[in-house]
């Protein structure tokens, strides 16, 4: 945990403007093996939901940075959602983002995080075509734009309309975009920002932790200053 946190400050440090911190769950449907492995190691550490709680609450202590939760509806339940969003707001969690809840079944939870301030994010993928309009008026936060069918994980290529879909977003609110899923290059960042709000990377940092242990904290501050000086070129 202690290293979750140097990690974090070191990307903030280098520009990342909010912290998506996974909660690691034992069938991570969404993921590819990187974070698949991740979430294992992280298991196998002992990261739980009351742990990595009392991270983010330590690290929000040194930055106003906002801090996401993503992890699966499963920990959540069982945790309780009374409980689990009203420790999210004392700790400084500001949103989560749930890839197994349906768009249908959002309320069930965004009732009870919408009491203490925490926002469900909504997410529109390369299959929402007509739902579109309907998942994005709804959206609080930002809306997290799935730029590939599949899992997460590094992509070469990336060739999906994400224009259309940011266009089709844009067209019935003002609610922030960001693309993720498969961006980890700055030329990738760059043409993602130009039609988005923000861009999302999580596989690649992964992996450079991964690849790196310990001694991750300045290879992760060189690539996040890198990917932050290509979507500033958008501007």
């Amino acid at each position: 945990m202690d290293k979750t946190e140097e990690f974090v400050l070191d990307m903030v440090r280098a520009g990342a403007d909010m912290i998506e911190i996974g909660i690691p769950f034992s069938d991570p449907v969404a993921e590819g093996p990187v974070i698949q492995e991740a979430s294992h190691r992280a298991l196998c550490a002992g990261a739980n939901v009351k742990g990595l709680l009392g991270t983010v609450a330590s690290i929000k202590k040194k930055t106003d940075v906002p801090i996401v939760f993503m992890t699966y509806l499963n920990p959540v339940f069982h945790y309780g959602y009374e409980s689990f969003f009203r420790e999210c707001r004392e700790a400084g969690v500001d949103g989560i983002i749930i890839p197994d809840l349906p768009f249908e079944e959002k309320r069930e939870v965004s009732v009870v995080s919408e009491r203490y301030g925490v926002d469900v994010i909504s997410m529109v993928a390369p299959t929402s075509k007509n739902r579109i309009a309907r998942i994005a008026k709804d959206a609080n936060g930002f809306i997290y734009i799935v730029s590939s069918m599949g899992v997460t994980g590094v992509r070469d290529e990336i060739d999906t309309d994400t224009y259309s879909m940011t266009e089709a977003i844009r067209s019935v609110t003002d609610t922030p975009t960001a693309v993720g899923f498969g961006i980890s290059t700055p030329e990738q960042a760059e043409n993602m920002g130009r039609m988005a709000d923000g861009v999302i990377v999580g596989s690649a940092i992964v992996r450079i932790i991964s690849e790196h242990g310990d001694d991750s904290g300045p290879y992760l501050f060189d690539y996040v200053k890198k990917m932050k000086e290509a979507v500033r070129r958008c501007s």
